[in-house]
């Protein structure tokens, strides 16, 4: 049986580093003994605290695959965000929440699903498919769906995420309230990280209709704390737009207390993000209150006043 390699997006968070060693895991309880989790980045700290926390090695980095190698997407279906030389790969499968932007010339399993995480459509798939879903398993599905819905407050959260991780709550037996908060408050700690790493933690290219766009999100717990870098950050993102032919950068700081966002703007349509929330950007930044959610708060309405 050929190695099937499984793996999430670049610039990996927890939901797509849990996702694939969850997805690992059941494909070889189901059969497929060659499946095998990797990744395509280094790790944040909120996912090596996950890591850490259950004494689980991260998944090995995954530069280039060949030819045909069979591969696994979860939480994510963009060439874009994907390996190098992923057109030339036999997709499988598909698991993911995020819309849809793969097109092949044959037919697979797609399982993509509008929650708030891949872990949730995961946990159906463990259930449907009769498949032990152990405590380590749990844990995992669990961090991911806290770290993708806040802890359950961002708007993208659904009944279905909610119905999971009270389950998965059961199975663990501990407090996920408190492991959740001390697993986002890990992940805010940037005091290690280069002002070019920071920019590349959570960085997606999402291109707003014809404007080539880069939205980067941050978790903190101080705000502040953040701005207090903006003059450096700001430095390299105008070096990141020269070098990427950027329209756009957009730098979203969320504060996971307050549930608001601060943001830095910068590129030749930075007054998309003016337009888009009715809001003045003084010295290229703005606050936007309530906004926690790239997904459905800031992708869809920044495409629709491109």
């Amino acid at each position: 049986m050929a190695k099937t390699y499984v793996f999430g997006h670049k610039s990996p968070d927890t939901d797509t580093i849990t996702s694939s060693i969850v997805m690992a895991n059941l494909e070889v309880q189901l059969g497929n003994t060659e499946a095998k989790a990797y990744r395509l980045g280094n790790l944040n700290k909120e996912t090596q605290y996950v890591l850490d926390y259950l004494d689980i090695e991260a998944p090995e980095l995954l530069e280039t695959i060949d030819d045909d190698a069979n591969v696994i997407l979860v939480d994510h279906n963009s060439p874009k965000e994907s390996v190098e030389n992923i057109e030339n790969a036999n997709i499988q499968k598909i698991v993911d929440h995020h819309k849809v932007a793969f097109n092949t010339s044959y037919p697979l399993y797609v399982r993509i699903e509008p929650v708030g995480c891949t872990q949730t459509i995961l946990y159906k798939l463990y259930k449907e498919n009769n498949v032990e879903i152990t405590p380590k398993i749990a844990f995992l599905m669990l961090s991911a769906i806290i770290s993708d819905t806040l802890l359950l407050k961002s708007p993208t959260t659904t009944p279905e995420d909610i119905q999971t991780v009270e389950e998965l709550n059961e199975l663990i037996k501990e407090d996920y309230q408190e492991y959740g908060l001390e697993m986002l408050k890990a992940g805010t700690d940037l005091s290690t990280f280069t002002i070019p790493e920071i920019l590349k933690l959570d960085a997606k290219q999402i291109d707003l209709k014809d404007k080539k766009s880069i939205i980067n999100q941050v978790n903190t717990a101080s705000i502040d704390d953040v701005m207090q870098m903006k003059e450096e950050l700001e430095d390299e993102i105008q070096k990141i737009i020269k070098d990427e032919e950027l329209d756009l950068f957009m730098l979203l700081i969320t504060d996971i207390i307050n549930s608001n966002s601060q943001v830095i703007v910068l590129g030749e349509h930075a007054d998309i993000v003016e337009k888009a929330y009715d809001v003045k950007l003084e010295d290229n930044t703005a606050l936007l209150e309530g906004v926690v959610s790239r997904k459905k708060q800031v992708v869809p309405i920044m495409t629709k006043h491109a």
